[in-house]
């Protein structure tokens, strides 16, 4: 089975640029798109004619949100983690399979001055415990933009980077935390070097000289490891400052 996520920084925009060539070279099981920033209605329905969708919007049109397509039928699907401060803008989506659970989501950001810092601290640590909760049941597959590079090797250039957004000790700390929690960061139980990045500025070529960031991750539960067959990052795929990651499960 072939999982992949993307943010794609605006779905009708990425439309006009490749996407579905995308979806149709990659043939992903399970897609998980973040910031489609869209409304179902606006979308043409022919591009995802051999998945069921699933989406949540933000209340604020225009903005963030998630959304995911599937081959396999989920046995459920559920929107938020069930907090009201958190469930406005369309940041999670949790489908359940037999066998595990997919979490689709799309951390907030700290902003440029971390003048969201705190909530994002309270998100972390939420978030963790909602996905804790789900793994009482059975295992869980999470991904999406979580909006920090991990370690050193995560970004290019760390040492400019310390303490700003994306690269905080708190936000690192709640990476920490999920490792900790028994979750496995997937690419890195492959790739063990630096230089792969998922996210680049659009100053200053970032991309085409790969001065960039880790921030777009696949991690699964522990029981889950030995079922990893690869993992992987698209770099070469364009049409939004993201690109896509997945994973392949035996």
């Amino acid at each position: 089975m072939k999982l992949v996520s993307w943010n794609v920084n605006g779905l009708r925009a990425v439309l006009k640029k490749g996407f579905l060539d995308f979806v149709e070279a990659e043939q992903p099981d399970i897609l998980c798109l973040q910031e489609h920033r869209a409304a179902p209605d606006l979308v043409p329905p022919q591009w995802a004619a051999h998945y069921s969708t699933f989406w949540n919007v933000a209340e604020k049109k225009g903005y963030s949100g998630t959304v995911i397509f599937t081959k396999p039928k989920p046995l459920s699907v559920t929107y938020g983690i069930d907090i009201a401060e958190h469930d406005k803008e369309g940041r999670v989506i949790t489908a359940e399979y037999p066998e595990f659970f997919v979490v689709n989501a799309y951390v907030p950001n700290s902003q440029r001055e971390l003048t969201r810092l705190e909530y994002r601290q309270k998100w972390d640590c939420d978030f963790l415990a909602y996905l804790k909760r789900l793994e009482e049941k059975k295992p869980v597959i999470f991904c999406g933009d979580l909006n920090v590079a991990h370690g050193e090797l995560d970004l290019a250039r760390p040492r400019q980077n310390a303490g700003t957004c994306g690269f905080t000790p708190q936000e690192r700390a709640g990476f920490d935390a999920l490792v900790a929690a028994g979750f496995v960061d997937t690419f890195r139980e492959f790739e063990k070097c630096g230089g792969h990045y998922t996210w680049w500025s659009v100053m200053a070529g970032a991309r085409g000289k790969n001065i960039g960031w880790r921030i777009d991750y696949f991690l699964v539960s522990d029981l889950l490891k030995s079922r990893l067959k690869s993992a992987f990052i698209r770099k070469e795929v364009l049409g939004s400052d993201h690109c896509p990651v997945g994973i392949e499960l035996l």
